[in-house]
């Protein structure tokens, strides 16, 4: 599995420079996780993102919602 943002994401950026990985980047308005870039840290508490995001829009995907991330990074 890997971390994904939701549609909560407001496009502050608070988080693209706190990503241990470089897993997270812009994709028009919104923030978004390569999750072929992601070690998914998020469920080792390890993501600081997690934190520090105003709308808790960084979760822990689940396995479908990781396959439309890896969609959207390829569209990208």
């Amino acid at each position: 599995m890997t971390t994904t943002i939701t549609d909560d994401c407001i496009g502050c950026g608070n988080c693209e420079p706190e990503c241990p990985c470089g897993a997270i980047s812009k994709a028009g308005e919104v923030y978004v996780v390569d999750p072929h870039v992601c070690t998914d840290c998020v469920t080792t508490g390890g993501c600081v993102g997690v934190e520090i995001c105003p709308t808790e829009a960084i979760v822990a995907a689940t396995a479908a919602a990781a396959a439309a991330a890896a969609t959207v990074a390829v569209a990208v």
